[in-house]
């Protein structure tokens, strides 16, 4: 996938490396806090519908911030962007680590961070995929975009388990391995120089803002592709009541919650 070390590697084009890295790190961080935070809910409350409200308050402004999102990313320095938005994540799970260490946990307070988290996610993601084929040359698109996506993919089976086998030590310790894995993330979205111009920002209008709605409808295939894979994530939403698997069935602690 990065192919040899040659002239043509992915390993030679430092700004793709360094953005795999931040999308890598941002990527275990979140998947990481996806599952201490349902935990550590459904360990003090004990009501599914709580985890519910977890599902929610990810879900939401996936839907209702998606149009102003993809906005945002073509008007404005998508650098910044993603800096801004994952400077808010990595705030808000800070906050998750110090609670943990100094009081009980109070489940509003996290539902309320979550929320935070999700919106910033929202707001940062469609800025820091669009930046990726002005970091390499036009013949490494696709690979480079087989490379994140694995990436991502990893992230999702790995982290999981990663993150039952931190909660041992404590819901603290979790946060604070996915806080520094935003730093790292941080630290390499601010060594990004772009291999190739941006493309250029055309003037916002009510017509720009919903382009991307009129593509899509005009393509039944790409509507089909798009609304099979929604289908699916609202599937994987299921994967929120695990902690009701792994503690009311399974009878194991946080650290099966990631083998689950």
């Amino acid at each position: 996938m990065f192919a040899s070390p040659g002239a043509d590697s992915l390993l030679r084009q430092r700004s793709f490396v360094a953005f795999w890295l931040a999308h890598s790190a941002s990527m275990f961080g979140f998947q990481m806090l996806n599952i201490v935070v349902s935990w550590q809910i459904y360990s003090v409350t004990g009501r599914a519908f709580d985890l519910g409200l977890i599902g929610l308050a990810r879900f939401l402004p996936s839907v209702l911030l998606a149009l102003p999102a993809g906005y945002i990313a073509d008007q404005f320095d998508r650098r910044r962007i993603v800096l801004i938005g994952q400077f808010v994540e990595w705030f808000a799970i800070a906050l998750l680590a110090i609670l943990a260490f100094t009081q009980p946990p109070d489940e509003l307070t996290i539902l309320g961070l979550v929320l935070l988290i999700a919106i910033a996610k929202t707001l940062e993601a469609p800025a820091l995929l669009s930046m990726l084929p002005a970091l390499v040359p036009p013949n490494m698109l696709a690979r480079a975009m087989a490379a994140n996506s694995a990436a991502g993919q990893a992230a999702m089976m790995v982290s999981p388990a990663l993150g039952g086998l931190l909660y041992v030590a404590g819901a603290g310790t979790v946060y604070l391995a996915a806080a520094l894995l935003y730093l790292i993330s941080m630290l390499m979205v601010s060594r990004l120089c772009y291999v190739q111009e941006p493309v250029r920002r055309v003037p916002a209008s009510f017509a720009t803002l919903f382009a991307g709605v009129r593509f899509i409808r005009a393509r039944p295939d790409v509507l089909g592709v798009i609304s099979l894979d929604l289908f699916a994530v609202l599937l994987g939403g299921a994967t929120t009541l695990l902690p009701i698997f792994a503690k009311d069935i399974l009878h194991t602690g946080p650290w099966g919650l990631g083998r689950c």
